[in-house]
Formats: C-alpha cells, structure tokens, sequence
C-alpha cells in the first residue's frame, strides 16, 4: 500500500507526462513534417538541434535549461520580469524538461511514420483538384496517425521515465517536483528507504506495461480503420 508521499508522486508523474506529452505533440507533428517533405539549406543541422537531447547527458539538458530558462536565463529573466512566471522549483519546469528530453522520440516516430506515406496518393489528390491543406488531413494525416499514437506513447514513457534534466533544473522538491523517480532516488539516499524504493519501482514497472498495452491494442485498432491490419 502507498503512502499519501508516494501517492504524490505516482499523480504527479502522470500531471508531469501527461502534459509534457500534450505540449510537445503539436510542434512534434510540425517539426517531423518539416523534416520528412521539406528541402532546405541547414536541415541537416536542424535535425541534429532536434535530437541533441538524445545523445547530450540528461544533466547537461537540465543545465541549459536553467541557463536559458532559469530565472536570470536568457528567456527566463523576461518571462519572471515581465509576467511572474518562475519555472525553476516548480511543477511547470519539471513538464518542460520531461518534454525537452521526450521531443525528438516523438519527432522521429512521427517523421518515420510520414516517409512511410505514399506519395502517389498525395500527389493523385492535387491532380483531382484538392488544395494541399485537403490532401493533409483528407490523406496524410490518417495515414501518419500510427506513428503518432507511437510518438505520443514513447513521449509519454520518456516523460514518465525522466530524472537528470529534472532534478537538474528544477531540482527535487516534495509534492512540487519529485516524480517517481527522483522518490526512488530520494528512498535509496535515506536509510530504511528501500520499501519505498521497491513500492514505486513497482508502480512504474506497472504504468510502462500498461502503456505498452494501450500501444499495442491501439495500434491494431488503428491498422484495422486504415485497412493495414
């Protein structure tokens, strides 16, 4: 059985991913679109910007958001100084990190999904007369939509999962920013904290297999609407 501190960070893991997952979804669709159909001078360099947090340490990511983000950051200074908004040591900060770190999964998901498209049915509705706004919602985005529910799924288990970004800029504060796994960290520093550490490890271990469920059923019920099943 939990204890209410752990039941706090259980519910504020799921706030953290869940948002995180919802404010990075949008510009992951935008960004993989970009990536996937668009050709420009720099892209190169624009998809290694995207995915530096997957290959940068998770602290180094926490450090430059606090460099950037933290209240004497480069945009953190304006946005306390001009509108109160503090990110550090908030529950705020912890989504932005956990979606920092989660945004290129979602993006690579979503971009393999849109290079999977075929173009010749694109290209058959702009012959038929459709605008290019009709052919991607009438064609693209359905066909795009299991790599969605992929992105969306491995930003949500990377959100649920994230620990050196946060506690590095938003540090580790009870019932503000401790998800799940800065508890672990914090019951494996105390002594008699191995309970604790058990219980949630075991809750997580729970929600990634749940999540990996939803995937699964979720994707075949996709598969089966578009006709790929």
């Amino acid at each position: 059985m939990l204890t209410p501190e752990e039941w706090t960070a259980v519910r504020l893991s799921l706030q953290v991913a869940f948002w995180a997952t919802v404010w990075s979804l949008p510009p992951g669709i935008v960004v993989a679109f970009i990536l996937s159909r668009l050709d420009f001078p720099g892209r190169g360099l624009v998809d290694g910007v995207i995915n530096l947090p997957l290959v940068l340490p998770r602290v180094v990511v926490g450090y430059l958001l606090l460099l950037f983000l933290g209240t004497r950051g480069a945009l953190g200074y304006y946005l306390y100084e001009w509108f109160g908004i503090r990110l550090i040591f908030s529950t705020a900060g912890a989504t932005v990190a956990a979606a920092v770190v989660s945004f290129p999964l979602t993006v690579s998901a979503i971009r393999l999904s849109l290079d999977a498209v075929d173009r010749g049915l694109e290209t058959a509705a702009r012959t038929l007369g459709a605008s290019r706004l009709d052919v991607f919602f009438s064609i693209t985005l359905p066909l795009m939509l299991p790599g969605i529910l992929s992105g969306t799924l491995m930003s949500l288990a990377s959100a649920l999962g994230e620990f050196g970004a946060t506690i590095t800029f938003v540090s580790n504060v009870e019932g503000v920013t401790r998800t799940i796994p800065l508890a672990i960290y914090s019951a494996t520093s105390v002594p008699d904290g191995d309970a604790i550490a058990l219980r949630l490890t075991v809750v997580s271990i729970i929600l990634a297999l749940g999540a990996l469920l939803l995937a699964e059923f979720a994707d075949r019920r996709i598969r089966m609407v578009l006709g790929r099943a």
